[in-house]
């Protein structure tokens, strides 16, 4: 095929000069005092030149470890200088010289977590309700590891921040980076005082979850007020290790996000599209971590596969994010040319992409509520029903944000409510009022119930409240439209649902079978459960003008065992309510996709990747193989007339058909990831 000239605009616009950098670095410096020789054979011309080859544009540097220990010749805490740095200038000369070769240097600062002030200074530590020393974990006395928490409301900020300080007046500051800032309940002396000053009880837990999350709140506020006195421009970032609806009320304390995210670590490979795609919501630019390590930080000489790397990285730029990748320096202060080999492998391609990534947009059409405002939830304990409904909507390559109660509802036209969205006053009048402007909504069940869970607040539903089902599990019998693609049969429903009865005017989609009776000791039939004794026991699936609602928590059964049943019941729900998405394609349901716009160049960027983690060990998934796909039919719903559609950055043309407000091409070839430009005629 001919190749043409795709214009890619590569240079930043005035408004976007401090955009965050797509190719960036956190390079790790936890390092034991009882190593000897730290940065003994750094070179700052060997350190840059090492980044430059791996196209590194950013990277983030370290002050202060987790050790608590510095890595620059402070004059206020010689005491906290590693005791063996050989080379006192390591930071200085890793500034100097990557800001020589425009690469910038984000500044790492530890908070909670800090060996060094925990051992000399234990009035300063977080204390559990019991009044121990609080650690992750479970951490005890002589276990190895640096994890105790330091409480930020005891006079330990005065020393953050003096340090912070001579941070920003030692050096040229592109960013801070604050590592470790979270809630912990806390009832050191300090606490206990203040709780009790605003009226809460540090006996009760409810109490002292409330507390923490208001105080760190209130100590970014300050930290970040603290940090604009000496710098007014650089980069703050306040890292927790996930990322949800609680940054909403605090994200002015932040310049960006920085989503932690290592698959191959705890997160897994679901954390970070569950964590952008709400992320993106907030206004804010985009930063996401993977990391080079196989595993988890501080897997010191491992390597990550390449085609993981691709793809955590190349997700990124489909979902809106920018690039960076972890890593941790050797003790004596050399970068591995082979991690850096691996890195710039990834990072030339990310660096030919990005044109068609700068200031570009998602453009979607469903909004997913975020359970995840209704319950704690961090990396390691994400909402069930949130998983389930993120994997689903991946899997069928709908384009789709997940918000919270506060968003702006009115772009969608779709809303999903999964499983567990309880509905209060004032959220059961915005989603009533979004229905009655045209929106269209799905709920499972206990969403739309109100927060006593003692009736639908969320009339437009049009069911009405029995209570738990009183068979489980009991079976959909799907028929018509709900039913396509599907035998007229008995489908199990492992999980218990909620009994409804439909209103007047409302439609049963889908009778829900009872089974004989319910597995006990006293009665029972075979390995599992009791087959269907073939009798109606109560509405399953309902649709009431635009909203359907589902009795059974679809999204929570699918995270667990993934029956395809309750996919395909949830795709023909969203085929009957959006029968025209944005995206169409006749891949597998492993290939992702996403669409972005890139309003100035009038063009829109549609993204397709095929990678396939697998669970091939006990602990982590992997990806070690590409498998290419080929002649993959497309169709996108598009703004206005299409002038062409292109390969990218290939710059191969792709015969187009154009009909009514679809454009349908086919992609000969994904290879990992494919980008195609859909380019507008001037209007």
């Amino acid at each position: 095929m001919k190749q043409v000239e795709v214009k890619n605009q590569q240079s930043l616009s005035p408004a976007r000069a401090m955009d965050l950098r797509y190719r960036q670095i956190h390079l790790d410096f936890h390092t034991s005092p009882q190593i000897e020789g730290i940065g003994a054979e750094f070179k700052p011309e060997e350190f840059v030149s090492t980044l430059l080859k791996a196209r590194v544009n950013s990277i983030t540097s370290f002050a202060r470890c987790h050790h608590g220990l510095l890595y620059y010749d402070s004059k206020k805490f010689p005491e906290r200088v590693h005791p063996h740095l050989a080379n006192k200038n390591l930071l200085k000369e890793q500034i100097e010289a990557c800001h020589q070769n425009d690469i910038r240097v984000p500044i790492y600062i530890t908070v909670q977590w800090d060996h060094y002030s925990a051992e000399e200074h234990p009035e300063w530590l977080v204390r559990d309700e019991q009044g121990a020393p609080y650690a992750m974990g479970g951490q005890k006395l002589f276990d190895a590891g640096f994890y105790q928490f330091l409480c930020v409301n005891t006079p330990y900020r005065d020393f953050l921040k003096e340090q912070t300080q001579e941070v920003l007046e030692m050096f040229e500051t592109d960013g801070i980076f604050f590592d470790i800032v979270k809630p912990v309940e806390c009832v050191c002396k300090s606490c206990r005082r203040d709780m009790l000053e605003q009226g809460l009880d540090p006996t009760r837990q409810a109490d002292r979850q409330l507390f923490a999350q208001e105080m760190i709140n209130g100590f970014k506020e300050d930290m970040t007020a603290f940090v604009r006195q000496f710098n007014q421009d650089c980069l703050i970032y306040y890292n927790q290790g996930h990322m949800g609806p609680k940054q909403r009320q605090v994200k002015d304390a932040y310049t960006h996000f920085e989503l932690e995210s290592l698959p191959s670590g705890h997160w897994g490979y679901l954390h970070f599209p569950m964590t952008m795609l709400y992320a993106r919501t907030l206004g804010l630019d985009c930063l996401s971590h993977t990391g080079k390590f196989h595993t988890m930080w501080g897997d010191f000489h491992s390597f990550k596969n390449k085609a993981a790397l691709e793809f955590e990285c190349f997700r990124m730029l489909a979902l809106n994010s920018k690039c960076l990748i972890g890593d941790q320096l050797d003790p004596n202060g050399k970068l591995s040319e082979a991690v850096y080999e691996l890195i710039g492998s990834v990072y030339t391609q990310v660096e030919k992409k990005e044109p068609w990534c700068q200031g570009a947009v998602a453009v979607t059409d469903i909004g997913v509520l975020s359970t995840e405002e209704f319950r704690q939830a961090d990396s390691r304990n994400l909402p069930e029903d949130m998983m389930g409904v993120t994997r689903m909507l991946l899997e069928l390559g709908h384009q789709f944000d997940i918000l919270d109660s506060k968003s702006d509802f009115s772009s969608y036209k779709v809303l999903v409510l999964p499983d567990r969205i309880a509905v209060d006053a004032g959220l059961a009048d915005k989603l009533e009022e979004y229905l009655a402007m045209g929106g269209k909504l799905v709920a499972t069940y206990q969403s739309g119930l109100n927060p006593e869970q003692t009736e639908f607040a969320l009339r437009g539903l049009g069911v009405k409240l029995k209570g738990q089902a009183p068979y489980s599990p009991d079976f959909l019998v799907p028929t018509g439209e709900i039913g396509q693609g599907m035998p007229e049969t008995e489908h199990v429903m492992y999980l218990q649902g909620m009994e409804v009865q439909a209103e007047e005017g409302t439609v049963v989609l889908s009778e829900a079978k009872i089974p004989y009776f319910n597995r006990t000791w006293e009665h029972f039939c075979s390995h599992k459960h009791t087959p269907s004794s073939g009798v109606t026991g109560y509405p399953g699936i309902v649709k009431n003008q635009n909203a359907i609602y589902f009795m059974h928590p679809i999204f929570t059964q699918y995270n667990q065992n993934a029956p395809r049943w309750c996919k395909q019941l949830f795709a023909n729900a969203l085929a009957m309510l959006l029968p025209d998405p944005l995206v169409k394609h006749s891949g597998p349901s492993t290939m992702l996709v996403a669409l972005n716009e890139q309003k100035e160049e009038n063009r829109q960027v549609l993204h397709a990747l095929h990678y396939i983690p697998e669970r091939r060990s006990k602990d982590i998934d992997i990806i070690e193989d590409l498998i290419p796909l080929y002649n993959i039919h497309m169709s996108v719903k598009v703004p206005q007339p299409v002038k062409s559609v292109i390969c990218a950055p290939e710059g191969i043309p792709l015969d187009f058909t154009l009909s009514e407000d679809r454009a349908t091409f086919t992609v000969p070839k994904i290879e990992g990831h494919q980008m195609v430009i859909l380019e507008f005629f001037e209007s």
